[in-house]
């Protein structure tokens, strides 16, 4: 045999070093976090992997294993045929499952048998995962971070996006959390990805930054949605120069309207998003927002929302969290539209 393991600190150190990464886990599994391009070669699927640890509980393991061994031979032999038949002999893959080995190393037994060099990260996906968190710190602190700030429709998103346009460097962890990152902020049809999947999505784009050039990033709370920025991140972000951009409170409305457009299409989900928001403003307040809504009267709704609600909070957490923001730079664009943003985009990333 020419398995070769190798220590997870070394797999993120040679990372791009891998022209095929396999994941041998589950569909489940590998559906809630995976190395950045691993293919899903199930050793055991969903389902079997559920039987089997059943049958480990009820019967014993030595029957348990006799019928993983079984199914994992035939999903390996299908895995052949599917995928590796046309492989050339220098094919060279880097193989991983949960912990302990015994799914990729049954593959990759198989695979050393035909005479392919084999890899198998040692400790599986749960060591990759904790080395891949200390290196997203150290990615963080070696990055210069520049935070653009603002109220709450004030155009952040779209100077991050036209930022990037122009060549900036930039990390979009709204986009990546697919979250806007406020009460209302989930959006419809979309499901977050797992806490996992999204550290490793920070992490596969963090990497690739260079440090001598400055990251726009957005001003972030701790989570995004449902998910948790790493700490690190959190604290170069809050420690980090800032802008400030000003947007007329018109334009504001105007532009979390087009961005929010789904809320006037579909009243009664705007409703609901409302109701979270009875135990800070008082259910007199949010009933009235919502009959306005259902008269299809959305402007004044919105406009409330941002001078009662979302500025205040904003504020005086912007205030309390970001130490340079006394110092920020103010930026104002002459108006919402992506021309406006993409103009200051330019004069930033040409400073």
């Amino acid at each position: 045999m020419s398995l070769n393991l190798i220590p997870a600190s070394e797999v993120i150190a040679r990372f791009d070093e891998f022209n095929t990464l396999i994941d041998a886990r589950s569909e489940g599994e590998y559906a809630e976090d995976h190395l950045p391009g691993a293919v899903n070669w199930p050793t055991l699927h969903d389902e079997e992997r559920k039987s089997i640890g059943t049958l480990y509980k009820q019967v014993n393991a030595f029957e348990a294993k006799k019928r993983g061994a079984a199914l994992a031979a035939r999903n390996i032999a299908q895995h052949i045929e599917a995928h590796v038949i046309d492989k050339p002999r220098d094919w060279a893959p880097l193989a991983y499952c949960w912990r302990g080995g015994k799914r990729s190393g049954s593959l990759s037994l198989v695979l050393d048998q035909i005479g392919f060099r084999v890899s198998l990260v040692e400790g599986g996906y749960k060591a990759f995962r904790a080395a891949m968190l200390l290196d997203l710190a150290e990615c963080a602190r070696r990055l210069k971070f520049q935070v653009i700030c603002g109220t709450t429709g004030s155009g952040k998103t779209r100077l991050l996006h036209a930022l990037r346009d122009v060549g900036a460097q930039v990390l979009d962890l709204e986009g990546l959390a697919r979250h806007r990152s406020s009460v209302l902020g989930a959006l419809p049809g979309v499901a977050q990805p797992t806490q996992k999947r999204f550290d490793t999505l920070v992490w596969e784009h963090i990497r690739a930054l260079d440090p001598q050039r400055p990251v726009f990033i957005e001003s972030e709370s701790k989570k995004v949605g449902n998910v948790s920025i790493h700490p690190v991140l959190v604290d170069r972000m809050r420690a980090s120069p800032c802008y400030m951009v000003e947007l007329d409170n018109d334009q504001r409305v105007e532009l979390l309207l087009e961005d929010y457009a789904y809320f006037t299409t579909h009243p009664e989900v705007f409703c609901n998003r409302l109701d979270v928001l009875t135990v800070q403003r008082g259910k007199v307040v949010v009933e009235a927002w919502k009959a306005l809504v259902q008269k299809g009267e959305f402007r004044p709704v919105v406009g409330e929302l941002l001078t009662s609600h979302y500025d205040p909070v904003y504020l005086e957490s912007i205030k309390r969290n970001f130490s340079q923001v006394a110092q920020a730079s103010t930026l104002r664009p002459t108006d919402r539209s992506m021309e406006s943003m993409l103009t200051l985009a330019r004069s930033m990333h040409s400073d």
